[in-house]
């Protein structure tokens, strides 16, 4: 399946992390030339790659003579412009080799959450691939605060891959997939060669891998994988140092572990209500409106809402909580946080009298809402 999958693939995201691109006294150059070497024979094949790589804070790291990240946000911000610089510079001249050109695109979480940027986003991105340029795409760390911040890029690939409508992510780190223990430290450590459903004991095994340039270890990874997996795009995590990796999976070997994706592909909106966006507030649900949710199909109303935590506007995104604050999805609002807490509870014949109007039924429409946990 996974050979099958890659090879109708058309469009496939490809994710390297920092420990693949880092060496001792800098950039692994190498490793840069190789990767460049390797998409470049993909798009030659006819494939559309988009590249997201890190490395620019290691890089600059490196560059700088420092042995971690400071604390300071001014520091870190400045550090990863440095290494930016650096990364782009290499890849420009890799690329360059076999007669590719590349564009650098820097993406902060407010992009990605204003619908408008986001389109945006998709538009530039769908020419560059028109004119067969090599979109490098990084988190814009030189800008980001914690308001606006992605996570990191295993999570800015998986909104990559949906945002573009990819058919693959192939995420590259520095050992051969997930394991059963850390197999750096651990000889009986077992590889798992596919997941097909992420059971607690798939994030145990990934928690105990972690990651020492980047900001996420192989729990990030799994993570990723489960959304993109929910979305219906298939996922594979290999060893980005290994010859030829990228090549030797698309002639059909198997390497690292194969995430299996549900069989239904999820609508290009509801992604990006569902991976996009920050909530910004949660509106906790008792037990019948839980149910309506998770197992009819059913739209929010007001009589199901049992408190409102946060403040926002009509139509800005909120957590969907249950009475004991789990969360079991996300969805647009049609009503402010302060309108909500005066018909919370109440029948929609309710809703005129209280506020003047009624321009919803809904609190949260189901055509934008994505449920993203069951009970």
């Amino acid at each position: 399946m996974p050979i099958n999958r890659l090879k109708s693939a058309k469009r496939i995201v490809v994710k390297v992390g920092s420990n693949v691109l880092t060496a001792k006294n800098g950039l692994n150059l190498q490793v840069v030339d190789a990767l460049s070497t390797q998409i470049s024979g993909l798009i030659d094949r006819g494939l559309e790659v988009l590249f997201v790589s890190s490395g620019a804070m290691a890089a600059g790291l490196r560059k700088l003579g420092l042995n971690r990240r400071p604390e300071e946000i001014p520091k870190r911000q400045a550090i990863a412009a440095v290494g930016q610089s650096g990364l782009m510079n290499a890849y420009e001249a890799a690329f360059g080799l076999h007669g590719k050109r590349v564009a650098q695109i820097l993406l902060t979480g407010e992009d990605l959450n204003n619908r408008k940027r986001y389109l945006n986003a998709r538009n530039t991105l769908n020419t560059l691939l028109d004119w067969k340029v090599v979109p490098i795409i990084n988190e814009n760390d030189t800008v980001m605060v914690e308001e606006i911040k992605l996570g990191d890029n295993d999570n800015l690939a998986v909104m990559i891959t949906l945002l573009m409508d990819a058919d693959f992510m192939i995420n590259l780190t520095d050992i051969d997939g997930l394991y059963t223990k850390d197999p750096r430290t651990q000889p009986d450590a077992e590889l798992i060669p596919r997941v097909d459903s992420f059971k607690k004991k798939i994030e145990q095994f990934a928690g105990d891998i972690p990651g020492a340039l980047g900001r996420g270890g192989m729990l990030s990874k799994i993570k990723a994988a489960r959304k993109v997996t929910a979305a219906g795009v298939p996922m594979i995590i290999a060893q980005g140092t290994k010859p030829d990796i990228l090549l030797r999976l698309f002639s059909g070997e198997a390497h690292g572990t194969y995430f299996a994706p549900q069989e239904k592909k999820m609508k290009r909106r509801k992604c990006w209500i569902a991976y996009s966006l920050t909530p910004k507030g949660s509106l906790i649900l008792d037990a019948g409106a839980e149910q309506a949710l998770l197992h009819n199909g059913k739209s929010l109303l007001p009589s199901g809402i049992v408190d409102v935590e946060g403040e926002f506007n009509e139509g800005a995104p909120a957590s969907l909580r249950n009475l004991d604050r789990k969360e079991i999805g996300i969805g647009l609002v049609n009503y402010s946080a302060a309108d909500i807490r005066v018909i919370k509870g109440l029948q929609t014949n309710q809703i005129k009298d209280l506020l003047g109007g009624k321009p919803y039924d809904e609190v949260i429409h189901r055509d934008n809402m994505v449920i993203t946990g069951t009970n």
